[in-house]
């Protein structure tokens, strides 16, 4: 007699309830950075777009932001918090390597005791979380998921260094999933590039800041190998998404990227031939990169300052250290 495990499934289709956000206390100007790498407010908003970025004070931490913007996408989704039951945090910037920010966000939110865990996918953890949330529920592993990317970078900036300490900023974003009567959510075009694991990444590892061999680590990248993989190979990735969710370019509402230049966003429209009529996320001019943040507080912007997008389609698209890259095409709540 053979005794069969019990396989539960769930709905057939997910999508976002609400999206909610948390931004650094302080807007920091480009003219606060130059001295120490020896530029100008016109070089940075030439290569970069950036006019000013928000950042943190120094007692907020990335869990801090987390719980802030998972706090609102859960008020907002109309999901009581109890009813949450896996709370999935994109980060590269827990404070401590354990515990996991997710469980204390969980907690504190109300949601204990969900499932909670962290994942490491830098400017892609966003759109990661999103194809783990639409798979968690869909399998029946989850009835609601609350996916949030949440950085606090200004903890990993050296001020003199040329190649991205003037990118970055602070924040979080983050969604609530659940269960629809409607495909909300596309398949996840992602994946990887380890073999270009040194173009962006920290600069020494802990142990050696511990054994006094190295300085405090810091993010650094290689711009232009990194600006050319993201232009050329990210806007096949996009083509990809679009594809699998069986959509043109003029059937989006809006497009948000990873907010990791202005340059980026403009190549990548011209490419996608974007018609006018697609809404565009740039929240990098007054927010800098926030790696696994941008996505979300890019579309948490959108949909404040342009409500008419609710229930069109958005392709989003998160690329970054690993190098690790995911798109997929979701309704805006």
């Amino acid at each position: 007699m053979s005794i069969t495990i019990t396989q539960p499934t769930g709905p057939a289709h997910t999508r976002i309830y609400a999206y909610g956000a948390a931004r650094g206390e302080n807007f920091v100007p480009n003219d606060d950075l130059i001295g120490p790498i020896d530029s100008s407010d016109e070089w940075i908003r030439q290569r970069t777009g950036i006019v000013t970025r928000v950042r943190a004070n120094a007692e907020t931490t990335a869990i801090d932001l987390a719980a802030d913007a998972a706090a609102e996408a859960v008020a907002r989704s109309g999901v009581a918090a109890d009813q949450i039951d896996a709370v999935i945090v994109a980060t590269i910037s827990n404070p401590k390597q354990t515990p996991s920010v997710s469980a204390i966000v969980a907690d504190r939110i109300g949601s204990n005791p969900a499932a909670a865990y962290d994942l490491n996918a830098a400017c892609a953890g966003f759109a990661y979380g999103v194809a783990q949330a639409d798979a968690l529920i869909r399998a029946g592993a989850a009835h609601y998921v609350v996916v949030v990317g949440a950085e606090k970078l200004s903890d990993v900036v050296d001020p003199t260094d040329r190649s991205i300490s003037f990118l970055l900023g602070d924040g979080a974003g983050a969604a609530v999933v659940g269960p629809s009567e409607f495909p909300g959510i596309g398949p996840t075009i992602w994946g990887s590039d380890g073999s270009k694991a040194e173009a962006v990444g920290m600069n020494h590892t802990l142990t050696e800041f511990r054994d006094g061999l190295a300085p405090w680590p810091t993010l650094r990248q290689e711009g232009p190998t990194v600006f050319r993989w993201a232009v050329w190979e990210m806007v096949k990735v996009a083509r990809q998404a679009l594809d699998a969710a069986g959509i043109e370019a003029s059937d989006l509402a809006a497009f948000v990227p990873h907010q990791a230049n202005m340059r980026i966003i403009d190549e990548f429209a011209k490419q996608l031939k974007l018609p006018d009529s697609v809404v565009i996320g740039r929240d990098i001019e007054t927010t800098g990169n926030t790696s696994a943040a941008s996505i979300p507080l890019a579309t948490h912007r959108l949909l404040e300052e342009h409500p008419e997008l609710s229930g069109g389609l958005a392709l989003q698209i998160g690329f970054g250290a690993g190098l690790v890259f995911g798109a997929q095409v979701v309704v805006l709540p």
